[in-house]
């Protein structure tokens, strides 16, 4: 879930380091992430997970870190199945 996390952050996230290389804690605001990014990042993980974002979870806190991206995700992937 993570790595899949992490390659959308590489394609879509425009981060000013390798998403690989940070903790799954890290502010990825801090790294670079911009509220333009994280709308691209968002369109990319509902494609990747076949999932949609609902109202409630686009919040800046969502898209802060690889780990509350991957508890939204499991989440959305919890509700589908």
């Amino acid at each position: 879930m993570e790595e899949r996390i992490r390659e959308v952050l590489a394609n879509h996230g425009r981060l000013s380091v390798d998403p690989q290389s940070v903790t799954d804690e890290a502010d990825l605001y801090e790294l670079g992430l911009t509220s333009h990014a994280s709308v691209n990042v968002m369109l990319a993980l509902e494609d990747e997970f076949d999932v949609e974002f609902p109202d409630e979870d686009l919040k800046k806190a969502t898209f802060s870190s690889v780990q509350n991206l991957a508890t939204v995700v499991n989440k959305l992937l919890d509700g589908v199945a």
